[in-house]
């Protein structure tokens, strides 16, 4: 399956798949790398990985060189902008959560936000969430979550470190669930 990237930062879930489809862990081809922020580290990393790497301010510009590269999977790696994906690809974008949807989801809860917001609720068990998207933040279908425990003297910092260690597990384990099943299985 062709796969596009959109990120908007280090690029560290871009590392994770790089090395994932290397070792041969991780089905698909990355085909194209794209950030709406202009000097986002995942940018460099992916053209040293020779992935042809963009900048566009808009869906509109994203659209247009997802386009040129024949993608059939889009997925947001810490891409921090709704995406507006063109007709053919409406039910063809994964995102990854850093928590157990439905709890702490939805505009406005991304990154520290929410592990932050885990830490202040007391709750003892969080996770990640690798869903498809849709128009409303965080509530297309599910393909994948993973749980992580919690310990009482975890920082914000140590709930991201855990989680982060999950969604490298759970997202690549959610493309090779979509290549095998198929993107419509998913979708009512």
């Amino acid at each position: 399956m062709k796969m596009a990237v959109l990120l908007s930062g280090s690029g560290r879930t871009l590392d994770n798949f790089h090395d994932r489809i290397a070792t041969g862990a991780m089905q698909g081809s990355i085909e194209v790398v794209v950030s709406n922020v202009p000097d986002a580290l995942g940018l460099t990393k992916a053209k040293n990985y020779d992935y042809p790497a963009f900048h566009a301010k808009d869906n509109e510009a994203t659209n247009a060189i997802l386009q040129k590269y024949g993608v059939e999977l889009v997925l947001l790696a810490g891409y921090l902008k709704l995406y507006q994906p063109p007709p053919h690809l409406q039910r063809a974008v994964l995102n990854i959560h850093p928590s157990l949807i439905p709890s702490f989801c939805g505009a406005g809860m991304y990154g520290m936000r929410v592990h932050r917001a885990v830490k202040a609720r007391g709750v003892k068990v969080t996770g990640c969430t690798v869903h498809f998207a849709n128009e409303v933040y965080d509530e297309g279908p599910i393909v994948v979550q993973r749980c992580v425990q919690l310990d009482e003297s975890d920082t914000p910092d140590d709930i991201a470190h855990k989680v982060f260690d999950a969604e490298c597990e759970a997202y690549p384990e959610a493309i090779n669930t979509v290549v095998a099943r198929g993107i419509d299985s998913f979708w009512p």
